[in-house]
């Protein structure tokens, strides 16, 4: 997470996050867009780093819509804070109007958070320090967050860790049975139907008329045919054969050969 003192210009203005309640009003947006941008190649390499490593990690107990979930989720929580520690806190209000936010740290380390509720003692591999247990790792950051809340990037530490408050709330409560991220994903799937291009189909024509009719002549000759061969049987079982007439023994022939 990278917090400037002052707007990168241009575009991004509109883009980053703002502490200024006021600015915030006019690009409420920001929230979102804010954690898709980075203030450098530094900046993007080690947020990419994190949520590759992280993310995979995360895939082996949740699900690919989890990991969209938590990121937004934690991403906005982070940006929350941070906007509310700036205009709360006396210390942190004369740099209001002019901070600024953008990163995907606080998504990130929702996702870190979330996946070290969900297995503690999973074991991290680190260069130079051996194998860590993740939850010891997410304490280390934590911690160190908590260390650097004054210093230059205040807002930056004060957005991991509403990020990482957010990921502990997905997983505790995914874990008694309420996914909280369900309305991120419903409404991007909402927004995805909007922009997706569907051909449509034609619809199926059904005529309806002369041949509907003669459907409907033909199964009643049939049942009027079925019934007359119903009743010549019934007379030759009471009266023989010879009681039929001519007619009647036509119809008889006639039927056997069908």
């Amino acid at each position: 997470m990278q917090l400037f003192n002052r707007s990168l210009g241009g575009v991004f203005e509109w883009l980053e996050l703002p502490a200024s309640l006021p600015r915030f009003i006019i690009q409420p947006w920001s929230v979102l867009t804010y954690m898709f941008m980075h203030a450098g190649v530094l900046h993007i390499l080690f947020n990419m780093l994190w949520l590759y490593w992280f993310g995979a990690l995360f895939l082996n107990f949740f699900s690919a819509r989890h990991l969209r979930g938590v990121y937004i989720l934690g991403g906005i929580c982070g940006g929350l804070l941070y906007m509310t520690a700036y205009n709360i806190f006396p210390y942190f209000r004369p740099m209001t109007e002019y901070s600024f936010m953008l990163g995907a740290s606080a998504s990130v380390l929702a996702i870190v958070a979330a996946t070290a509720y969900r297995e503690p003692d999973y074991p991290i591999r680190l260069f130079l320090f051996g194998t860590v247990r993740l939850k010891y790792l997410a304490l280390i950051v934590i911690v160190t967050d908590l260390l650097f809340i004054t210093s230059s990037n205040a807002g930056g530490h004060i957005a991991h860790l509403g990020g990482a408050l957010a990921g502990l709330w997905f997983a505790a409560s995914l874990s008694k049975g309420a996914d909280i991220t369900a309305w991120i994903n419903k409404s991007l799937d909402a927004v995805t139907a909007l922009f997706s291009f569907k051909p449509r189909k034609p619809k199926m024509k059904v005529h309806y008329g002369t041949e509907r009719q003669k459907d409907y002549n033909y199964n009643a000759r049939k049942k009027a045919q079925s019934d007359e061969i119903d009743r010549i049987l019934d007379k030759l079982k009471k009266s023989g054969y010879e009681s039929l007439t001519t007619e009647e023994k036509k119809s008889l022939f006639d039927a056997s050969k069908r």
